[in-house]
C-alpha cells in the first residue's frame, strides 16, 4: 500500500494522505470500544498512517480518548503526529459546556493533554471551534507561546472561516485547517479552500465518509439508540435519509465498476481534490483501517470524478448539524 506523504502548511508538517480519527472510539457512535480502538490505531501505524487525531472533547473532560491514544502509540510515539484540540468548557465531566478559548484555559488544556497522552509535546494543537468571546489574535498568540516553549509544534484551526484564518495567521502561522469535507459535504470549496491555499495552509478533512453513511448498511435515524449521533443527524432524518441512500447506491455502483468499495472511492475522490488535503476517516476496526488506507492507491479518472459530482452535485441532503448543536465556521 502507498500512503504517500503530504505537506500541510509551510512550517514543516508532513503526514501520510490517509490518517486516523479517533472520536468514535469513545463517543458519538455507540458504546466506547477501547480494545478495538487500540487495535485499529496499531494496525494503522503498521500500514503507514502517521497522523492520529484526538481531542479533549472526545473524552468529554475525562481524558479517556487522549489516554487511549497515548496507550496505543506508546511504542512508536516519536514516529507519528498526534493532533489534539482545545476550545470547550468541559469542567463538568461527561457534559459539553460552552466554548472557552481564553488563554488561561488553552494552557490548562495543553497541560492536561500532555499528561493524558503521556507525551512531552503536542504535534498539532487545534482550536476546536472559534470562540466569539475571545479575539483570535489572543488564541494564536497563546499557541505561539506554547510553540516557543516546546509544548506544541504546529498551530491548527478547526471550522474557522477565511477572515478568522487570516487574522490568526498574522500572529502565528497556521499549519493546518480541519473542517468537514467529503463527497457528502462541499461547502469549503466556495471560499475556505481558496483562502487556505492562498496562505499556504494545509487542509485536514474530517468525516470524509459522511459520518458513517458510506461505511455500512445504514439505517434510518429511529433505528439508532439515543446518544448515537446518527439518531439526530439531519442526514439520517426522513426525507433526507432516502435521498442520501439513493446517492450512496449510485456511488456504490461506480465503485463496484472499478472493483473497489464505496468508502475507497470516496477517500480517493477526496485525495484527488489536491495534494494539500489529508483525510482522517474514523474507525475502531483494523479491517476498515486496511480498507481505508488501500484507497490511497486508487487512481480515479476525470470521468470518475465527474460522475461523483453528477451523483452529488451539491453534497448530501440535510444540514451538517441540528440547529445550535455545534458551532461551525466563524
Amino acid at each position: 500500500m502507498t500512503n504517500t506523504q503530504r505537506k500541510l502548511g509551510r512550517q514543516g508538517l508532513t503526514v501520510a494522505g490517509i490518517g486516523l480519527g479517533t472520536m468514535g472510539m469513545t463517543m458519538a457512535y455507540g458504546a466506547p470500544d477501547e480494545e478495538g480502538g487500540i487495535a485499529a490505531i496499531r494496525r494503522a501505524y503498521e500500514l503507514g498512517v502517521t497522523m492520529f487525531d484526538t481531542a479533549e472533547l472526545y473524552g468529554l473532560g475525562t481524558g479517556s480518548n487522549e489516554q487511549l491514544v497515548g496507550r496505543a502509540v506508546k511504542g512508536f510515539r516519536d514516529e507519528i503526529v498526534i493532533a489534539t484540540k482545545f476550545g470547550f468548557d468541559l469542567s463538568d465531566p461527561g457534559k459539553l459546556g460552552p466554548l472557552d478559548s481564553r488563554p488561561s484555559h488553552i494552557r490548562e488544556v495543553a497541560e492536561n493533554s500532555l499528561r493524558h497522552l503521556s507525551t512531552d509535546r503536542l504535534d498539532v494543537f487545534y482550536q476546536h471551534r472559534v470562540d466569539p468571546d475571545v479575539p483570535i489574535e489572543d488564541v494564536a498568540g497563546t499557541v505561539r507561546d506554547l510553540i516557543a516553549e516546546g509544548k506544541v509544534r504546529y498551530f491548527g484551526l478547526s471550522e474557522a472561516g477565511p477572515e478568522t484564518i487570516r487574522r490568526a495567521h498574522v500572529v502565528q502561522p497556521v499549519s493546518v485547517l480541519q473542517t468537514e469535507y467529503s463527497v457528502f459535504e462541499r461547502a469549503v470549496e466556495d471560499d475556505v479552500l481558496p483562502a487556505v491555499r492562498e496562505l499556504g495552509i494545509g487542509f485536514v478533512a474530517y468525516s470524509p465518509l459522511g459520518r458513517g453513511f458510506l461505511t455500512s448498511e445504514v439505517r434510518p435515524a429511529a433505528d439508532y439508540p439515543a446518544g448515537d449521533m446518527r439518531s439526530f443527524d439531519p442526514r439520517w432524518q426522513p426525507g433526507n435519509f432516502e435521498k442520501n441512500l439513493s446517492a450512496v447506491r449510485e456511488l456504490t455502483a461506480l465503485a463496484e465498476s472499478k472493483g473497489v468499495a464505496v468508502t475507497q472511492l470516496a477517500l480517493a475522490w477526496l485525495l484527488a481534490q489536491g495534494e494539500d488535503i489529508v483525510a482522517i476517516p474514523g474507525t475502531r476496526s483494523p479491517r476498515r483501517v486496511e480498507q481505508n488506507v488501500a484507497a490511497a492507491d486508487l487512481v480515479l479518472t476525470a470521468e470518475d470524478l465527474a460522475r461523483v459530482r453528477e451523483i452529488l452535485p451539491e453534497g448530501a441532503a440535510g444540514a451538517r448539524y441540528t440547529e445550535g448543536s455545534m458551532p461551525v465556521w466563524s
